[in-house]
């Protein structure tokens, strides 16, 4: 029940990232906190699973810091993908 945690830590640096980012308008608002959802939920899965229990201060750094890290690095990452992608799409029509 406690993965509900990391699936919470993980949407709110995801929230966090969608907004304070540039270029919001290159991608979808569920985007980012789907993202640091899927990997909260993952880190606190696979370090429970490898026996960490939530007296593991451990458990809580990683369920944390993972989705700040990810989240922070991989929306940058594909705004600059669909930024490049419209931009080739543009030229490739004959549009603007």
């Amino acid at each position: 029940m406690q993965i509900i945690l990391g699936l919470l830590f993980g949407a709110c640096w995801g929230l966090l990232a969608h907004y304070t980012l540039p270029r919001r308008d290159t991608r979808g608002p569920a985007l980012a906190p789907m993202l640091g959802a899927v990997v909260g939920g993952g880190v606190w899965l696979v370090l429970t699973w490898a026996g960490l229990t939530v007296d593991n201060g451990w458990l809580w750094i990683a369920s944390l810091l993972a989705p700040a890290v990810v989240c922070f690095v991989a929306v940058p990452v594909s705004t600059r993908v669909r930024v490049a992608h419209d931009v080739r799409e543009r030229r490739r029509l004959g549009v603007g």
